[in-house]
């Protein structure tokens, strides 16, 4: 029987076509969003793994999938408008939502902790940056380049291509960055693994954490992925 995949594929597009890969990718620490133009086999290389035990297991989880008839959305085959307004509603606010929360959490056990465990600096910088970050991005994407897209979209034609395509390649610049800022914070916490003397505060910050960068993946991919291949498409038909 002939399998799904066979390596020779994007990890973005594995992710867009059985987004159940996601958890794969994350166990493996395969980065299928800012790193979503690399070929499987490459990601698999790069990081050490053995490419037969991983294939079987990607496509034994696709069988198994496809056996239970799990539906997902393929954003490939949705408007963009559709794609944008869920990740608007979706990846957008979950960041308004929580990102002044963990600021809270990631401020009070570098305090609390900080003597006894001094990474906690370095993680509530890079916390911080990645926050800083975001907000602007988010409004930038919110508008500017969402509302280029959906005119582009609705008219056929973009109204001003070079402007789109400039506010892109800006927004991805900084998909990068903050996916350089969530592996040092992974780093900086050796993987969120919890001290003896963590208290529940620690806990739930640590949870959280891993639980933005979850969301940060699926987000960044559905956008560097899907969403503005869509659009450079467009552009380069018009």
């Amino acid at each position: 029987m002939e399998e799904a995949f066979n390596g020779s594929e994007r990890v973005g597009d594995i992710v867009t076509v059985f987004p159940g890969a996601g958890n794969l990718m994350k166990a493996y620490r395969i980065d299928f969003c800012c790193g979503g133009n690399r070929t499987l086999n490459e990601a698999l290389e790069e990081k050490g793994i053995d490419r037969t035990d991983f294939l079987e297991r990607l496509n034994g989880l696709y069988r198994q999938a496809r056996e239970r008839n799990i539906r997902s959305v393929d954003w490939r085959e949705t408007s963009s408008a559709e794609l944008i307004d869920h990740i608007v509603r979706t990846h957008h606010a979950y960041l308004r939502e929580e990102l002044p929360l963990l600021s809270d959490f990631v401020t009070k056990i570098w305090r609390v902790h900080g003597d006894a465990h001094p990474e906690l600096e370095a993680l509530h910088d890079r916390f911080h940056r990645m926050k800083e970050e975001l907000e602007r991005h988010l409004a930038a994407e919110e508008e500017k380049l969402f509302p280029l897209i959906r005119q582009a979209e609705r008219s056929g034609t973009p109204a001003d291509g070079s402007e789109a395509m400039k506010a892109m390649d800006e927004m991805e610049a900084e998909h990068g960055e903050v996916g350089d800022l969530l592996k040092e914070m992974r780093e900086i916490t050796r993987d969120y693994r919890l001290p003896e003397d963590a208290c529940r505060t620690y806990m739930l910050a640590f949870r959280k954490l891993e639980e933005l960068e979850a969301d940060m993946f699926e987000h960044i991919h559905l956008e560097n992925n899907v969403l503005f291949p869509k659009f450079r498409s467009l552009c380069a038909s018009s």
